[in-house]
């Protein structure tokens, strides 16, 4: 069976995968998005961004296989089907479908014993994490913002590193939304009847305004305000479904809820 030896990602997660698993030398081409690893900015050529990419330079590339995420590279994908690309457009949204996700990449190149040995380390992880937490005298409560103008809450998979790290999401109907319009608080003051112990801010790669957030009318009152435990986190940790949610990701979080626990 022949697998795929020249590959594109369109997003950071299959890039960090493969690397991970060895196969660094597939890749021929990566998104501009790209901080982990480090090296991959300096060993591959940037071909795309997240909703856009240089079809022109990717077909040239000669892929065998251009792997992206999500319906909004959907227009990507099509204009690369078009090119008579072969194209893998994962749609993954949990933390159970980020280690699906690396088994299924894995089998996909070959190197199934060791995407399922990468998979099942990450998983041990999350144990690990989960039972420390379970100790804990209480579970903070916890506001995640992903964007903060309309104010945007967290995504599934971020809820669930919240509760595996010892929290509780405020909002976890809202995270099951897999589109940011149906993560929308238009009210504010939902926030503050919530009243968080912890608010977590990663504004999709933009810098987090600690001022903006302190400054909203009436948030004042909440416990996360006045003790002042108000936490950026990277968003190359916690926004992209791969494998460093469930590792950097993962710990920042619990480093950060520990300090509320008690």
């Amino acid at each position: 069976m022949s697998y795929p030896q020249r590959i594109v990602c369109l997003t950071e997660e299959p890039t960090e995968v493969l690397y991970a698993l060895g196969e660094e030398d597939r890749i021929v081409g990566i998104s501009n998005f790209t901080v982990r690893p480090a090296r991959a900015r300096k060993e591959k050529p940037r071909v795309s961004a997240f909703t856009s990419a240089h079809i022109d330079d990717i077909v040239r590339l000669e892929p065998d296989l251009v792997i992206g995420f999500s319906d909004i590279q959907a227009d990507i994908a099509r204009d690369l089907i078009k090119q008579g690309v072969e194209v893998w457009i994962s749609n993954h949204r949990s933390v159970d479908g980020i280690l699906s996700y690396v088994r299924r990449l894995g089998a996909m190149i070959g190197a199934t014993d060791r995407a399922n040995s990468f998979a099942d380390h990450l998983a041990a992880h999350i144990s690990d994490v989960e039972d420390a937490a379970s100790k804990w005298p209480r579970r903070p409560k916890v506001y995640f913002e992903e964007w903060p103008d309309p104010i945007i809450t967290g995504i599934l998979w971020v809820a669930e590193i919240i509760r595996i790290a010892g929290g509780e999401h405020v909002f976890p109907d809202l995270s099951a939304s897999s589109l940011a319009k149906g993560r929308i608080i238009a009210d504010p003051s939902k926030v503050i009847n919530a009243n968080p112990d912890v608010i977590l801010a990663s504004w999709c790669g933009k810098k987090v305004q600690f001022d903006q957030i302190y400054a909203r009318e009436g948030w004042d009152q909440i416990e996360a305000i006045t003790h002042g435990r108000v936490h950026e986190i990277d968003s190359a940790i916690i926004l992209q479904p791969g494998p460093a949610a469930l590792s950097d990701g993962l710990d920042v979080v619990y480093q950060i809820l520990a300090k509320a626990a008690y």
